[in-house]
């Protein structure tokens, strides 16, 4: 599998923890994720993620959403 592809496999992975998560729609999550560029986010920092559990990047998403002053239910 290409980099690319396991980026895009992360990125839906955590759509779906976070809607779990955050009580939200996978489409409102998405849009969030739009709004706030949370996928170029994943990309950029993908090399550290890949190492991590999806739970721990997805706390490291909410922060990151934190300091875009957007808190959800984490």
């Amino acid at each position: 599998m290409s980099e690319q592809a396991e980026i895009t496999f992360m990125q839906t992975r955590l759509i779906r923890l976070a809607s779990e998560e955050w009580h939200m729609s996978v489409e409102e999550v998405v849009e969030l994720f739009r709004k706030v560029d949370v996928f170029g986010y994943i990309e950029t920092v993908y090399g550290i993620f890949h190492c991590e559990g999806d739970e721990t990047v997805l706390e490291d998403i909410a922060e990151f959403l934190e300091r875009k002053g957007i808190s959800v239910n984490a």
